[in-house]
Parts: C-alpha cells; sequence; structure tokens
C-alpha cells in the first residue's frame, strides 16, 4: 500500500488487517518492561494509536491527545505502539509527565503482523489507529494517507465508544 510523507508517495509494506477479522496477535515490552499481549486484554475495547516516532510534534500531538480523551471512556484500553526506544518513550513520558501503556516495537513484530512498515523511514511505522473489540475483532481501522497529519481520533474514539463492552461507556 502507499501513503504519502509531506507529498511524497512512500511505500507501507505488509499486509494490513481487515476490519471485521479477528485482529492480529502481538505481544510487545511497554517502558515497565511488562509484555503486553493482545490475547491477554480480552474482554476489554482496544485501542492503538501508532505512531512513526514520538520525538516529532504531529506524534507527540497525536499521543497527548489520545491520552487525555481516551481516558473519559471507561473499559477503554489504550496501547500507544512505535519503534521508538524504551529509552525514547520513558524519556518522553517524564519530560510530558504523562504515565501512560507505551509499547515499544523493537523487533518490528507489531509492524510486520499490521502491516505498517515504511521502509523510506527506517522501518518505522505507519501513523495509523486500530480499535478491537472485546473478543479481539478489528471493528475500525485508519491508516493516514499522509504520514506528517494527525489521525481522525473523533472516528477512532466514536468507534471504540459505540463497542458493546461491560463497562465501555463515557463518563460525560
Amino acid at each position: 500500500m502507499q501513503v504519502t510523507l509531506k507529498g511524497e508517495i512512500v511505500e507501507v509494506l505488509g499486509t494490513q488487517p481487515v476490519v471485521g477479522e479477528k485482529a492480529p496477535a502481538f505481544s510487545l515490552y511497554n517502558t515497565e518492561d511488562e509484555k503486553v499481549a493482545l490475547d491477554d486484554l480480552r474482554g476489554s475495547v482496544v485501542l492503538i494509536s501508532v505512531f512513526p516516532d514520538i520525538n516529532t510534534s504531529v506524534c507527540d500531538k497525536q499521543t497527548r491527545k489520545f491520552n487525555e480523551t481516551a481516558a473519559d471512556i471507561e473499559g477503554l484500553t489504550l496501547l500507544s505502539v512505535s519503534r521508538n526506544t524504551k529509552e525514547e518513550l520513558v524519556n518522553w513520558c517524564s519530560a510530558n509527565g504523562i504515565d501512560m501503556q507505551m509499547l515499544h516495537d523493537d523487533a518490528g513484530e507489531f509492524g510486520e503482523a499490521y502491516g505498517l512498515k515504511v521502509p523510506k523511514l527506517g522501518n518505522k511505522l505507519a501513523r495509523s489507529v486500530f480499535v478491537i473489540d472485546k473478543d479481539g475483532i478489528l471493528s475500525y481501522m485508519e491508516i493516514v494517507p499522509e504520514i506528517a497529519t494527525a489521525p481522525n481520533e473523533a472516528a477512532a474514539l466514536a468507534a471504540a465508544k459505540n463497542l458493546p463492552s461491560s463497562h465501555c461507556h463515557s463518563n460525560e
């Protein structure tokens, strides 16, 4: 598949998952060195925010925004995934006073499973958002067509809120 980076066409390698089918399994480490596996999150709605590099402005903004807004959805598990190192993610979180579930895809396992590797960016991940229901079915997906722009956060959050789950409703 192809997306653009500041207007230039770049290739995204792999096969992307299909909405309505079982989401590809993965297990990655968070910044506390705990393994987080999709299979262990069954029973809760999962929103995965994927970004190329936490140390860029659009990625920073995307991550902050989802951290703020997803907190309002009860029963939602928010995961942020990138190829950044554990240290880069820890440093970003502490510099910004943010405590959230950040997963580092060191070996590119997530990028492989979700078809998100961008060779032109050193196999960093294409900016994207996935919402997975409590049974592990992919219910929403956006691979952002222009890497330098933010995803449609409102659509992703609406998709997450609309999924049946034992507690998935807004606090508002």
